[in-house]
């Protein structure tokens, strides 16, 4: 009996080893260290991973034994780093004071250690004070297994990652700090007299008086589409005048990784005269969507696959505030032919309107992000504090219609009455019209051309859990600008209630924005199944979800992975200002809360400040 026991365990512990042998460890090295960067000229302190910035990339294949050994080398600040939107045990995703992590002391080092369960586009970065904005973040790719297209339409010749981010010459801790002294430190774009002037002249004096004095009651600006500015764009870490290129030979297909690894900024990414294919959203495969442009938020992925034809592309990603662009350039490896980036003319810049702050249009549905079919949830928001007698909701008609598709929908798609709408209200002046249009959504798309939208995502493979939330939590996006301080549910992150929920619990988020400004909701750990008016079985996976200005954003998920997991703006001063909370998922009822794990004690509290 006892020889039968020894030869089982000892084929146990062969079909063990024969299993491990088929998982490769890829093991890194980073060191975080503090030295001097020239990215716009002149040379400033900055954090650096291997001597890089920004960080190197990392690449794996699905399946793979990641080991990732930090060295945290600045002189006396703690470090982190988490794995954006990989599926993993809760004390490597890298937050201090979530799941017993307390952060990477000075002169410390952390082994980061977790099967790599999936493949797609995906970035890392800091999650301790603004380490992320000065330099600590980098982009990486999980290849399929061998290396095999998830499907044959994704099989291409090239693949390159383009990774934008926005740098400051100002530190990430001085940028918050004029922020805590005015939340309008950095807008310098306002509406000038001569704005004010041709509002007059289209709406009348009355009507230009009572549209001010609604603003001026809110204590916002028009103009809030940025709280930062003064940033230069970069792709994969390079100026427009540095000027990144990818090559490619005659009809080969090309896959662009693109990850908005920025700490602030939206950008709406074109390739002039080249087509792209959408192919993949936040890592996860979708249906194909051939698309002109798209618009994507901060701490999004979308992996797009083109067929150039010409001798020379280039890619340019404007920030929504028109304050500047990102460049790089797809040259065909074989033309002799130099080729020099120029700076496009910027699009009209957007103004908010009374739409983007919850009035007007009163019919919206935001989960399909189809603004035309909209239901409003007002509940949360404080009309004490708007002179609603004085609004005339007829006036702004014309520039609500304009704002009611919201990722950039192109005039050939928009009903006959917007299209009219939008050309009555730019023919005052050829000035008027190249400065300003309205909403939040309108990224003046050329006449013709298709941006992608929410709606348009649909899920490559079926969904596997097609239950229907068993209940909802109501997640409610508001600030007070006059302070600087973001809120989830009426509290910051140091106030707040975790959210709860039981492992394998099927909920519904609904995302409610009372602010004026989008917010691109991340969480940690988890996929949530965007509601974008596909079938439950089609709706697209999603670690990041942007909730435009007083919009609704609802999605599904399914809480499959125990632990603490962070919730939160991914703009970084939102977050650090307080737009953060923590979802626990656990095997408990969920009724009974003190069956919950236990908050944080004071040392892990201390360390979960670490971000702020």
């Amino acid at each position: 009996m006892s020889i039968q026991l020894n030869q089982s365990l000892l084929i146990g512990v062969c079909l063990l080893s024969s299993s491990w042998a088929f998982a490769a460890v890829k093991e890194y090295h980073l060191n975080i260290n503090e030295q001097l960067v020239n990215v716009t000229g002149k040379p400033l302190k900055r954090i650096t991973v291997n001597g890089q910035f920004p960080a190197p990339l990392l690449e794996f294949e699905e399946g793979d034994d990641a080991v990732i050994h930090v060295h945290n080398q600045l002189k006396n600040k703690d470090s982190s780093i988490h794995w954006h939107g990989l599926l993993l045990p809760g004390l490597m995703d890298g937050v201090p004071g979530f799941n017993q992590f307390k952060g990477i002391k000075p002169q410390s080092d952390f082994v980061y250690r977790f099967k790599v369960r999936q493949n797609g586009t995906y970035w890392y970065h800091a999650h301790s004070k603004g380490q992320e904005q000065d330099g600590l973040y980098g982009a990486l790719v999980i290849y399929p297994k061998d290396r095999k297209p998830v499907a044959a339409h994704e099989k291409t010749d090239r693949d390159y990652v383009v990774m934008l981010s926005d740098f400051h010459p100002s530190s990430s801790d001085q940028i918050i700090k004029n922020l805590k002294k005015s939340a309008e430190y950095y807008q310098n774009r306002r509406e000038t007299l001569s704005d004010v002037s041709k509002q007059i002249k289209r709406e009348g004096l009355k009507n230009t008086w009572q549209d001010r004095g609604m603003w001026n009651q809110m204590r916002m600006l028009k103009t809030d589409l940025s709280d930062v500015t003064g940033y230069t764009f970069l792709i994969n870490g390079k100026t427009p005048e540095q000027n990144w290129t990818g090559a490619f030979k005659p009809n080969e297909k090309v896959r662009l990784r693109f990850i908005n690894a920025s700490a602030m900024s939206f950008y709406d990414v074109s390739i002039p005269n080249l087509k792209m294919t959408v192919v993949s959203a936040d890592g996860q495969p979708v249906k194909p969507v051939p698309v002109d442009e798209f618009r994507i938020g901060t701490a999004e992925t979308y992996d797009v696959i083109v067929e150039p034809k010409a001798d020379y592309y280039q890619i340019e990603a404007e920030s929504i505030d028109r304050s500047g662009f990102a460049i790089g350039t797809l040259r065909n490896e074989n033309s002799p032919l130099k080729h020099a980036i120029h700076i496009p003319k910027p699009r009209p810049r957007a103004l908010l309107t009374m739409e983007d702050m919850g009035h007007g249009s009163l019919s919206t549905d935001h989960a399909n992000m189809d603004h035309s079919s909209m239901k409003h949830d007002m509940a949360g928001m404080d009309h004490s504090t708007l002179a609603h007698t004085q609004m005339n909701h007829a006036v702004m008609q014309d520039h609500l219609q304009q704002a009611t598709q919201p990722f950039a929908q192109s005039e050939s798609e928009k009903q006959p009455e917007q299209s009219d709408a939008l050309h009555s209200t730019e023919k005052t002046s050829s000035d008027d019209k190249a400065q300003w249009v309205y909403g939040w959504a309108n990224a003046s798309t050329p006449t013709g051309h298709k941006a992608l939208q929410y709606s348009d995502l649909k899920s490559l493979t079926p969904q596997k859990d097609n239950r229907p939330a068993e209940r909802e939590l109501e997640v409610r996006l508001g600030g007070t600008m006059e302070r600087y301080i973001w809120t989830i549910n009426g509290k910051k992150f140091t106030e707040v209630e975790p959210l709860q929920v039981k492992f394998g619990e099927r909920i519904r988020l609904k995302f409610i924005n009372d602010s004026m400004m989008a917010h691109p909701m991340h969480l940690h750990g988890m996929f949530m199944q965007l509601e974008n008016g596909q079938s439950s079985q089609d709706m697209p996976n999603k670690h990041t979800l942007i909730v435009p200005p007083g919009k609704t954003v609802t999605a599904l998920l399914t809480a499959d992975e125990l632990g603490e997991w962070a919730i939160h703006c991914h703009l970084l001063y939102h977050m650090s200002a307080g737009m953060m909370s923590k979802l626990i998922v656990a095997n408990v009822d969920v009724n009974h809360p003190s069956n919950t794990p236990a908050k944080p004690n004071s040392a892990q509290q201390g360390d979960s400040h670490a971000h702020h």
